[in-house]
């Protein structure tokens, strides 16, 4: 047991095993056994996993990484920036995709008046009494889709120039450093409102 957990990929491929064997359990007992209920939770699942991968680490450099930084010493930093940083940047920003992914997948399923009902705030089918919930799932889709948009047109490449992966000079380093931080910043700003929305939406409304 002990040789199998120093393995990273194995670990993780054989959670991933066991994963998609609880999941057929689960389409066994189920109601509607494998329909499209089931295909919905199993879509559900990838999107929490993706999201907890691509928050967590947007946590991880707001919570640690840019905090840390500046108290590293100099001939220490070349570490971080050419072998955690670019490690931690690669799960990151596939994580949002298949997060934003995985969700528009979800909200799909659940039929193409619900997706449109959450994307124009319950204004779709003209806002009526209790269609303020698809409003409030609507600020959390549309700030996931902020911060996915965030993370590939503003982070990811000003980050590439600031780790040296594009080559420029130190002023466009020191400008394209800033700017990564203040876009991650902004979506630690954003991450709670869009968590609540997703959390509060899912127990109250189903």
């Amino acid at each position: 047991m002990a040789n199998l957990l120093t393995n990273f990929r194995t670990t993780i491929l054989l959670s991933v095993a066991l994963a998609v064997l609880m999941m057929f359990a689960f389409g066994r007992v189920a109601p509607g056994g494998f329909d499209l209920g089931f295909w919905q939770a199993a879509l559900r699942w990838v999107h929490v996993v993706a999201g907890i991968l691509w928050i967590g680490l947007l946590y991880y450099f707001n919570f640690v990484q840019i905090r840390i930084m500046p108290s590293i010493p100099a001939e220490l930093k070349p570490a971080i920036g050419k072998h955690i940083a670019p490690e931690a940047l690669f799960w990151f920003r596939w994580a949002a995709l298949a997060t934003v992914v995985a969700g528009v997948a979800v909200m799909f399923t659940r039929g193409h008046a619900y997706a449109a009902e959450v994307m124009s705030f319950g204004f779709a089918g003209g806002m009526v009494q209790g269609d303020q919930g698809f409003t409030l799932m609507g600020v959390g889709v549309w700030l996931a889709v902020i911060m996915f948009l965030n993370v590939w047109g503003i982070i990811w490449p000003n980050q590439k120039r600031a780790l040296g992966i594009v080559v420029v000079d130190d002023e466009k380093k020191a400008k394209a450093a800033r700017v990564a931080m203040l876009a991650s910043r902004t979506n630690l700003l954003l991450s709670l409102p869009m968590l609540t929305s997703m959390a509060m939406y899912q127990t109250l409304f189903g």
